[in-house]
């Protein structure tokens, strides 16, 4: 696939998607068919990351970190549900995202929290550079997407993230953690801005 004369690569959250379509789709069937719909599944998702990032706000790492890893999958099916509803929207989509950012930034929020009331500047600054990549990320896409560009490439996107904070939390080594977020989520966006730029040199040829 291209966008504007320039390839676009496939991520690592599509791969995903594909290799376990095969037990997301009997999954979001089954929630189907208990009445549960998809805002459901996108408000558990949410506050299930809430409290996981309130015990994490309380020293509680391990306990946090299992509630983002068992919820995070949860969260994922939503898009799945409404699909096989058959009433997916662009406003489902909208809200799904948006849902995504304030669970991350919750969480990451509490790991702030956390190390601000121990006393560790680093861990409280590793926080802060990890949610500011994060937003960065998701920004440069929505920005460059409003544009007619496409931004979906990276190294860390959202799902890359998650597989790197939740498993961190429950081994209790939350600075490993947030070094890579911190690192390489802003190397992500600024990937992704210099994808956008290729695509705009190339459209000027």
């Amino acid at each position: 696939m291209e966008s504007n004369g320039v390839r676009i690569p496939v991520t690592f959250t599509d791969r995903l998607r594909g290799w376990f379509k095969w037990i997301v789709d009997p999954l979001g069937r089954f929630f189907l068919s208990l009445g549960i719909t998809p805002n459901m599944m996108t408000s558990l998702g949410l506050l299930g990351n809430f409290l996981g990032a309130y015990f994490i706000s309380q020293g509680k790492l391990a306990l946090g970190g299992w509630l983002v890893l068992i919820m995070t999958p949860i969260d994922a099916l939503d898009g799945t549900m409404a699909r096989l509803r058959g009433d997916s929207s662009d406003f489902g989509a909208f809200v799904d995202s948006v849902s995504d950012r304030y669970a991350e930034l919750a969480i990451l929020g509490g790991l702030m929290y956390f190390f601000a009331t121990q006393g560790n500047s680093l861990g409280s600054t590793l926080a802060f550079a990890a949610a500011a990549g994060s937003v960065l990320v998701s920004y440069v896409k929505a920005r460059a997407e409003s544009l007619g560009f496409e931004a979906k490439v990276g190294l860390l996107t959202r799902a890359e993230r998650y597989l790197v904070l939740a498993p961190l939390l429950v081994f209790n080594q939350p600075i490993i953690a947030l070094w890579i977020l911190a690192i390489l989520g802003n190397f992500t966006a600024l990937q992704r801005i210099w994808f956008v730029r290729r695509q705009a040199h190339a459209q000027m040829k």
